[in-house]
């Protein structure tokens, strides 16, 4: 995976795991008019075209879209922003031992 797309990846991770924050997350989105949810959209989006570009595994920022979109239900988001940042650090973690392929 290039440099980018561990960016991606762990960034969104990163984005994915404080929106998960109980209160603190979910006082964050309503706090910005859910504004930080169209911009997790997007952030997902540029990452699985990125990561579908260099055959990297894409399916945690997949659901990230999902989330972003089912986000809107309150209790739902919150459960949906924890599955989430777990799938993408799983692919993270297991992406980051893999030797490269040349």
């Amino acid at each position: 995976m290039s440099p980018l797309g561990k960016l991606l990846k762990w960034g969104t991770f990163a984005y994915e795991a404080f929106l998960a924050l109980p209160f603190i997350g979910g006082a964050f989105v309503v706090a910005n008019a859910w504004t930080p949810l169209g911009i997790a959209f997007l952030l997902h989006a540029f990452a699985v075209i990125v990561l579908l570009k260099e055959r990297g595994p894409f399916l945690g920022n997949a659901l990230g879209i999902v989330t972003s979109v089912v986000a809107l239900i309150p209790f739902v988001g919150w459960i949906m922003h924890g599955i989430t940042a777990l799938v993408l650090l799983i692919e993270g973690i297991s992406r980051s031992r893999q030797t490269p392929r040349y």
